[in-house]
C-alpha cells in the first residue's frame, strides 16, 4: 500500500493541493501519483498518448477508488509538449519531475542525437516545468518540487554515460532551486531509486529467470548482485517503496527536507552523507 493518511500510522494529508506528476502512466510515476492521491491531493496524470493516460486513471480508480485525478497527455520532452501541458494545468502545488527514458548504450556508439533526446526528456522537462510552477508556489509560499535522479547519477555507468549525466544534473538543478527557494515554504528535493521493480524492469528479469528456470525475485537478487554489488538491501527495490519516499517529500511533514538528495536505493551507494 502506498501513502494514505491512516496506513501504518502515518498521516500525511495533502487534501487541498494539485500534484502533477509526469510520466505518470506506469512504474514509479504512477506510484508516486497513487500515493499522493491516496493522501487526499488532486492528481494529475501525465503521459505521452491518451491511451495510456486514460488506462493509468481506470487503474488508480480500481486501486483507490473515489480519488481525485484527471489525466492530460503532453509529450514533455519537448517544449511544445511542456506549454500544452502547462495551459491545462495552469497552476499546482506540488510538481513530481519523473519523466524520463534510459537505455544501455557504449559510449563511442552514442550520437549527438542521443545525447540530446536523453536531456530534453530527462533533464529540459523539469526545467521547463518548474520554470513555471515554481513561480506560483513561490506566490503562495508554499510548494513541493522533486526530481527523479538515480543513483546512476552519482554511481556513473559506463555502459549509460548519457543516462548517468542527465541524472547527475537534476541533483546540481534541484539543490540550485532550494536555494532559489531559501526562506519560503517551497521545497525542492531530488529522490534517487536505485533498481526498481517498474514494468521494464520486471520485463527484463523475466527473460532471465525463464532461461534460468528460476523465480522473478531470485532473477532479481542476481541482477543486484552481478550489477550492483555493493547494495546492501541486496534486492530490487519495488516501486512502492521508491514511491513513498516521493509522497513523504511532497508532504507537509517534509518541510524541513530540502536541497537533499533522498537516496531509496538500497545502500548501493558507498557513501555515508
Amino acid at each position: 500500500m502506498i501513502g494514505g493518511r491512516e496506513e501504518m500510522g502515518v498521516k500525511i494529508d495533502l487534501t487541498g493541493q494539485t500534484a502533477l506528476v509526469t510520466g505518470s502512466t506506469d512504474g514509479i510515476g504512477y506510484g508516486a501519483a497513487l500515493g499522493l492521491a491516496r493522501c487526499g491531493a488532486s492528481v494529475v496524470v501525465n503521459g505521452r498518448n491518451s491511451e495510456g493516460v486514460e488506462a493509468a486513471l481506470a487503474r488508480m480508480e480500481r486501486e483507490a477508488p473515489g480519488c481525485a485525478a484527471r489525466g492530460v497527455a503532453a509529450d514533455v520532452s519537448t517544449a511544445e509538449g511542456c506549454d500544452a501541458l502547462i495551459r491545462a494545468v495552469p497552476q499546482a502545488t506540488i510538481l513530481v519531475n519523473n519523466a524520463g527514458i534510459y537505455e544501455q548504450t557504449p559510449f563511442f556508439d552514442i550520437p549527438d542525437a542521443d545525447w540530446e533526446r536523453f536531456f530534453q526528456t530527462n533533464v529540459m522537462s523539469g526545467v521547463r516545468l518548474s520554470r513555471h510552477y515554481m513561480r506560483g508556489m513561490l506566490d503562495r509560499n508554499w510548494g513541493r518540487v522533486v526530481f527523479l535522479s538515480s543513483e546512476s547519477g552519482i554511481n556513473i555507468p559506463p555502459d549509460m554515460l548519457h543516462y548517468g549525466f542527465t541524472k547527475a544534473s537534476l541533483l546540481a538543478i534541484s539543490r540550485g532551486l532550494a536555494k532559489l527557494a531559501a526562506g519560503t515554504g517551497v521545497t525542492v528535493n531530488a529522490v534517487l531509486p536505485g533498481p526498481t521493480m517498474s514494468r521494464g524492469v520486471e520485463s527484463m528479469l523475466q527473460a532471465g529467470a525463464a532461461e534460468e528456470g528460476t523465480s522473478l525475485d531470485e532473477a532479481g537478487r542476481a541482477f543486484v548482485r552481478s550489477h550492483r554489488g555493493t547494495s546492501i538491501i541486496g534486492r530490487v527495490a519495488s516501486v512502492e517503496e521508491v514511491a513513498n519516499m516521493i509522497v513523504y517529500a511532497c508532504s507537509r511533514e517534509a518541510s524541513a527536507t530540502t536541497g537533499a538528495a533522498l537516496r531509496v536505493e538500497g545502500g548501493i551507494v558507498e557513501a555515508i552523507t
